[in-house]
C-alpha cells in the first residue's frame, strides 16, 4: 500500500498566523489613530499661520486689525478654516488681534491652538507665537 504525502497548513499553524496578524494589527492601529491626531492638530497650527498672513494683508489695507468674520468675507481676504477646524476665539484691534482655533475631532491630548499679537498678547514674550496647550 502507498501513502502519499499530504500538502497543506495544519490548523495550528494557520491559528498561529491568525494570532500574529491579530498582534501586529493590535501594535498598529493606535499608533495610526495618532498619526491622524497629529495631522489634525497640524492643519489647526497651519490654519492659523494662514490666519496671521491675511491679518497682516488686512492691516496693510485698511491700518486695523481685522476680526475672523472681516477676514473670512470671501471675497478680497478669503480667509477659511480647514474642515473640521473651528475658531472658538477671535478678537482685534487697532493695535493686535488673537484668535484660537479648535479640532474638535481629536481623539486624545491638545485639541486647539492660540496666537495673540500686538496689544492683544496677554505675554509679551510670546507675541505671534502659536501655543497649543492641552485643554
Amino acid at each position: 500500500m502507498l501513502h502519499t504525502a499530504k500538502k497543506g497548513f495544519t490548523l495550528i499553524e494557520l491559528l498561529i498566523v491568525v494570532v500574529i496578524i491579530g498582534i501586529l494589527a493590535a501594535i498598529a492601529i493606535p499608533k495610526f489613530s495618532n498619526t491622524k491626531d497629529k495631522a489634525k492638530l497640524a492643519s489647526v497650527k497651519t490654519d492659523i499661520r494662514n490666519f496671521m498672513t491675511a491679518e497682516e494683508a488686512y492691516f496693510s489695507d485698511n491700518s486695523t486689525y481685522g476680526t475672523y468674520g472681516q477676514l473670512s468675507d470671501g471675497v478680497k481676504y478669503d480667509f477659511a478654516l480647514s474642515p473640521g477646524n473651528a475658531s472658538t476665539a477671535s478678537s482685534a484691534t487697532d493695535g493686535g488681534y488673537s484668535i484660537t482655533v479648535e479640532n474638535a475631532s481629536i481623539s486624545k491630548g491638545i485639541k486647539s491652538c492660540t496666537v495673540d499679537a500686538g496689544t492683544t498678547a496677554t505675554d509679551p514674550k510670546n507675541a505671534g507665537v502659536i501655543v497649543c496647550a492641552a485643554p
